[in-house]
């Protein structure tokens, strides 16, 4: 097992005061079978009037709060401490054929077959989500994704390809797309980041009449042989994982045509960004405003993993 520690820093400034503010916090890492969430804080500057926590619609842990005396600065930052244990990913190979996983959601959700805890859960995966709109583009989706779905091929083999396909096709520009940008946009532009291409791999998955959900996290970066780590150079990453009936989740990263291992570390997922985006809310007042956020992702000792509380 690897163990991390991640900061995660998020400061707002406004133009003017923000006379109220109600705010959904994703940044508690998912306590999961190959994950081990060892301790977490989360600190917010200036101090909430209200906060809770919870659990989301789709088992992540959330924190809101609000803030209801005027403020022209809000500082969020979560420390995680995190176990992270090797994946053994199914042999892609010995997935069923594509179709067949495609036939079994369909059959299962409308009533042709029995609906198991684990379809009911897929099938919420399976259609547009407001990051994923599925229109006019949705034939041109499956046609894109059609170069790695052949006849019959293993489910898995074909996201592998699509995965690596992806990645060989679109590049990388941090400066290219924004939140907001379209997946028919950066189908065109054919560039982004990894929340991008993961949507355009969900997209293409959904098309097809699969089941893929958005997952959110952390990835380790390595420095330049001879650098030390930059504290804050770490960014929030994002992949996908798609449904293999007999098989579970299966998870790909199309940004650098990889499975995630060690070095991914898991925060949340949902049908799209929207679900799980680290911090999110309504203000009113402010006007305009600027976000600076900084991660960090520290390798560190077992011992050096312990409990973190997060002040009231």
């Amino acid at each position: 097992m690897q163990f991390y520690e991640i900061t995660h820093d998020t400061t707002y400034r406004y133009a003017s005061p923000v006379l109220l503010s109600q705010q959904i916090a994703h940044l508690s890492p998912r306590a999961m079978p190959r994950q081990r969430l060892c301790g977490h804080r989360l600190t917010i500057a200036p101090q909430p009037s209200t906060r809770s926590e919870r659990l989301d619609f789709f088992g992540n842990p959330t924190t809101r709060f609000g803030l209801y005396m005027p403020h022209e600065l809000l500082c969020v930052q979560a420390v995680s401490h995190v176990g992270v244990h090797a994946r053994d990913w199914p042999e892609a190979a010995r997935s069923l054929p594509w179709e067949a996983a495609r036939d079994h959601l369909r059959d299962a959700l409308s009533g042709h077959a029995p609906l198991q805890a684990d379809a009911r859960d897929a099938g919420q995966y399976r259609f547009a989500s407001p990051f994923v709109a599925l229109g006019a583009e949705t034939a041109i989706y499956a046609a894109y994704a059609a170069r790695c779905f052949r006849p019959w091929r293993p489910l898995l083999e074909a996201v592998q390809a699509l995965s690596a396909l992806i990645h060989a096709e679109f590049r990388f520009d941090p400066a290219a797309t924004s939140v907001a940008t379209p997946v028919a946009e950066v189908f065109a532009e054919r560039h982004g980041v990894c929340q991008d291409f993961s949507h355009m791999m969900i997209a293409c998955l959904r098309a097809l009449g699969l089941a893929a959900r958005y997952v959110s996290g952390y990835l380790l970066t390595e420095p330049p042989p001879g650098q030390p780590r930059l504290v804050g150079a770490d960014a929030s990453h994002a992949w996908v994982a798609v449904w293999c009936p007999g098989m579970g989740w299966v998870e790909f990263d199309p940004t650098n045509d990889v499975q995630p291992g060690l070095g991914h570390i898991t925060l949340a997922w949902g049908r799209d960004y929207g679900d799980v985006c680290p911090l999110r809310g309504v203000i009113l007042g402010g006007a305009s405003h600027a976000v600076d956020v900084a991660v960090t992702v520290m390798p560190v000792e077992e011992g050096r993993c312990g409990d973190l509380h997060a002040p009231r």
